[in-house]
C-alpha cells in the first residue's frame, strides 16, 4: 500500500483531496459520518468521525470505573433521604390525626421511592457492567472481547497519525492494553490486507480510498497475530482447495518443462564446447609452431600460429 507523507495532503494534491472529500460527504449526505474541513495557518484540516472495525482475537483488559458509577447515583439517594427527614419532622408537629395519617402515607411513599430509586440505580450499574458498548464483558476478570467485525467510531482529524488515532480509540473505551499491541489495517473484500505505518494519517487515507466500506474497511488488530496480504496473494485466498491444488499441479508441470529446456540447452552448449576444444587439439601445427614464442623475455603471439589454428 502506498504511504503518503502529510505534506502530500496539505500542498501538492489539495485539489485531489477536496474532490475525494466532496465524494465522501455526498455518500454520507445527512449522516453523522460527514466530514468538515477548515483552513488553519494555510493548511487544510479535515475532521469528523472515523469508523474502525474490531478485529482482535484476544480479550482486552479494561479499567474499572466503580467509583464514578457509585457517585453518579449517590446524589439522588441523599436528596430522597433529606425529603424523608423533612416529612418526619412535619409529622411530629401536626396534632390532627387525619393530617398525621396523610403525612405518614406521604412518608411511606417517599420511603418507597427511595428504595425503588436505589434499586433502580443498582440495576443501572449492573446493566452498565454487563455490557460494554454492546460487547461481551466479564466483570470478574475486567476483560471484554469485541465481536469480530463490529464497528465503533472515534472523532479525529487529518493531522492525527496512526499512533494517535489508536490512543484515542483505546482511551475512549478505557482499555489498559498498550497501543503497541495493536495496529490499524486496511482490509479489502478481496482479502488484501495492509498495515498502516505509525506516521500515516488514517482519516486522510480513508477519504482517498473512498467512503464505501463494502470495498475496504479499517480494522484494529493485534500486530503479532496478523500478517499483511499482498494483491497477488489475495487473488487466490477465496478459491476452494481443489482449485488451488490444480493451480499447483499446473505450475509444477510448467516448472518441469522449463527445467527440461534448460537441461537440453546446457547439454548442447557443453557438446559444442567439447567439439571446439577437440578441433584445436587436432590442428596439425598445434605442436610444431609455438603459439607464444619468447623474444627478449617478452611473450609475443605468432601471427602464423594464430592463422593456422584459427585463433
Amino acid at each position: 500500500m502506498t504511504s503518503f507523507p502529510f505534506s502530500f495532503f496539505l500542498f501538492g494534491c489539495r485539489s485531489i483531496l477536496l474532490s475525494h472529500l466532496n465524494t465522501y460527504n455526498l455518500y454520507y449526505k445527512g449522516g453523522a459520518l460527514q466530514l468538515r474541513h477548515r483552513e488553519e495557518e494555510g493548511e487544510m484540516i479535515i475532521e469528523g468521525l472515523l469508523n474502525v472495525f474490531w478485529g482482535v482475537r484476544r480479550p482486552i483488559r479494561l479499567q474499572m470505573e466503580d467509583e464514578k458509577e457509585a457517585g453518579h447515583y449517590s446524589r439522588p439517594i441523599k436528596s430522597l433521604q433529606r425529603r424523608e427527614g423533612r416529612a418526619h419532622l412535619a409529622g411530629e408537629e401536626q396534632q390532627d390525626s387525619t393530617l398525621s395519617d396523610r403525612i405518614a402515607r406521604a412518608k411511606s411513599d417517599v420511603g418507597g421511592r427511595r428504595i425503588s430509586g436505589r434499586r433502580l440505580g443498582i440495576r443501572r450499574v449492573r446493566r452498565n457492567r454487563c455490557s460494554f458498548n454492546g460487547h461481551f464483558y466479564n466483570h470478574k476478570t475486567a476483560v471484554f472481547t469485541p465481536a469480530f467485525g463490529s464497528v465503533t467510531n472515534v472523532r479525529v482529524n487529518s493531522c492525527m497519525t496512526t499512533a494517535q488515532v489508536m490512543r484515542v480509540l483505546l482511551n475512549k473505551f478505557k482499555i489498559e492494553n498498550s497501543p503497541d499491541e495493536f495496529s490499524l489495517y486496511i482490509v479489502h473484500t478481496s482479502g488484501e490486507r495492509h498495515r498502516l505505518k505509525p506516521k500515516d494519517h488514517p482519516l486522510a487515507l480513508r477519504v482517498l480510498r473512498g467512503p464505501c466500506e463494502q470495498v475496504s474497511k479499517m480494522f484494529l488488530m493485534e500486530t503479532d497475530q496478523v500478517e499483511e496480504v499482498t494483491y497477488d496473494v489475495a487473488q487466490y485466498i477465496k478459491f476452494e482447495l481443489p482449485v488451488l491444488q490444480s493451480f499447483i499441479a499446473k505450475l509444477q508441470e510448467e516448472e518441469e518443462r522449463e527445467m527440461q529446456k534448460l537441461k537440453k540447452r546446457y547439454r548442447l552448449s557443453h557438446t559444442l564446447y567439447i567439439l571446439e576444444a577437440f578441433e584445436i587439439i587436432m590442428c596439425p601445427h598445434f605442436f610444431s609452431v609455438p603459439l607464444f614464442p619468447v623474444i627478449s623475455g617478452t611473450l609475443i603471439c605468432n601471427e602464423s600460429s594464430r592463422n593456422t589454428c584459427g585463433l
